[in-house]
């Protein structure tokens, strides 16, 4: 029994391990709202071809506003975007959805990209922090 008891455990805690590494971005500090407080990976923006089209939260995309899109965060956070090639930040307002390529965190709008100079190569290694978690709706 006791040895079926511990392969169980092993088993549970190979399998968590395994499902974390699976993830676009990695966990560096948790937090009670079950949204991590930083998250990295890659981001890249979006511009020309979205602007004045509506995004998942409803409002218009403006490619010249300080907005971001993310898979899970709840619309309307707040996130703080760090350049990890040259440690330049921008504060972004989460609302739309996205991106939709495999291994990107955020896309971020034209006016944040240019901010962090991201614009040159299109996509650059990032840091995420969450400062302000926005209200969960029904979208």
């Amino acid at each position: 029994m006791i040895l079926r008891t511990l392969i169980a455990v092993v088993g549970f805690a190979a399998a968590a391990a395994l499902s974390s590494c699976s993830s676009g971005y990695t966990t560096t500090r948790s937090n009670t709202s079950n949204y991590e407080d930083e998250l990295d990976g890659v981001a890249s923006y979006y511009a020309d071809e979205f602007h004045g089209r509506k995004t998942s939260s409803g409002e218009i995309y403006d490619m010249h506003a300080l907005t971001a899109a993310h898979r899970t965060l709840p619309f309307n956070s707040i996130v703080r975007v760090t350049n990890l090639d040259n440690n330049r930040s921008v504060e972004v307002r989460i609302n739309d959805r996205g991106p939709f390529k495999s291994k990107r965190v955020i896309d971020l709008s034209y006016r944040a990209a240019l901010e962090i100079g991201l614009i040159a190569n299109g996509t650059a290694p990032v840091l995420i922090e969450v400062l302000e978690l926005g209200q969960r709706s029904g979208r």
